[in-house]
């Protein structure tokens, strides 16, 4: 039995061009089985139709709606809708969102044209919008804005101008904290079977403070228990020590870093050491940050801590590997928020 070729899923330029050759064909005398042989095995009642057609306009109509067509908002009222999500949160606009979700999406619409749409469809037009759901970088709501754009305008190109004057050299620095049943990577595994990692029942931490500079200096001590004046102190005057002229120490506002005993401390010191301090709530304005990020990967690679010496000893061979690599450190200094600390 001849197999039949299905025009359907033909090119639209193949069937406009088969069917010239079957009007040519047929002026030739040929029967509607023959033009389908001579075509590749086209059923003879394609053929037929194809000859009803007027020979001047032989193009394929796929059929179905054209692009744009029947959509429920406008050209004017799709930029609009757009423009209000890029500009503008929810709750600006008075929606009880947070983020821009498609649900959110779909009141905004009611709410500005009394047009009501599935979440399917919405979906469909912030895809065609260029839009995509995405992790939002968080922000602590205490954060004052205005306090940062100052910090970045004018507190910091100030405090550089004055570290130049002096030949000082600009540290930020930073605490962190590391626990041996902290976990993050993910490894792969079959379908169904999440793998498993087997840590420690007794939890064991241990602390850090450290520094960097923007030419990839590191500095670091680690310490049990809390952070306390003696600890910071301490701190500080190895890097006086280390840095070998006047350093300028950029910290967060941690209640250890304001205590009395430490203000008197840099009284006393002032000729080899300046404190800053960035505005509240503001850890992504720190670089030392990123090394904390960049430590926590690191230690929690590879096979877990059993106890607070294998902890302290993960720590202290990252941090001397990132002492040993200033250009990774630089690098830090390459995202968008801490830039303008380069």
């Amino acid at each position: 039995m001849e197999t039949t070729t299905d025009t359907r899923k033909l090119p639209r330029e193949v069937i406009e061009e088969k069917r010239r050759m079957a009007h040519r064909l047929r002026m030739r005398g040929f029967t509607r089985a023959e033009i389908g042989q001579e075509l590749g095995g086209v059923h003879p009642d394609t053929i037929g139709r194809w000859l009803k057609l007027d020979t001047t306009n032989l193009t394929v109509n796929r059929g179905g709606r054209k692009q744009g067509e029947a959509r429920r908002l406008s050209a004017d009222q799709e930029k609009h809708i757009r423009s209000q999500i890029i500009d503008k949160t929810p709750d600006q606009l008075k929606l009880d969102y947070v983020l821009w979700t498609r649900k959110a999406v779909c009141e905004l619409i009611e709410q500005e044209f009394k047009i009501q749409l599935p979440v399917r469809t919405v979906g469909d037009y912030l895809k065609r919008w260029g839009m995509t759901p995405q992790k939002p970088a968080k922000r602590a709501y205490e954060q004052n804005p205005k306090a940062v754009q100052q910090w970045l305008d004018d507190d910091y190109p100030k405090i550089k101008a004055q570290a130049k004057r002096e030949n000082a050299e600009i540290y930020w620095g930073d605490e962190t904290g590391m626990r041996n049943d902290s976990q993050h990577e993910r490894g792969y595994a079959p379908k169904g079977k999440t793998p498993v990692v087997r840590l420690n029942a007794n939890r064991t931490s241990t602390n850090m403070i450290s520094a960097v500079t923007n030419q990839g200096k590191v500095r670091f001590k680690i310490f049990d228990g809390s952070m306390n004046t003696d600890i910071l102190i301490d701190f500080c005057e190895r890097i006086i020590k280390s840095a070998g002229r006047k350093v300028y120490l950029i910290l967060d506002n941690l209640r250890v870093h304001h205590a009395k005993l430490f203000k008197a401390w840099q009284e006393k010191h002032r000729a080899d050491i300046a404190v800053f301090y960035l505005p509240s709530y503001s850890p992504e304005l720190n670089p030392d940050e990123y090394l904390n990020c960049d430590l926590k990967a690191g230690v929690h690679s590879g096979k877990p801590a059993r106890n607070k010496e294998k902890l302290k000893k993960k720590v202290r061979s990252h941090m001397q590997m990132l002492q040993k690599k200033p250009g990774r450190v630089r690098k830090y200094f390459i995202h968008k928020k801490i830039a303008y600390a380069a």
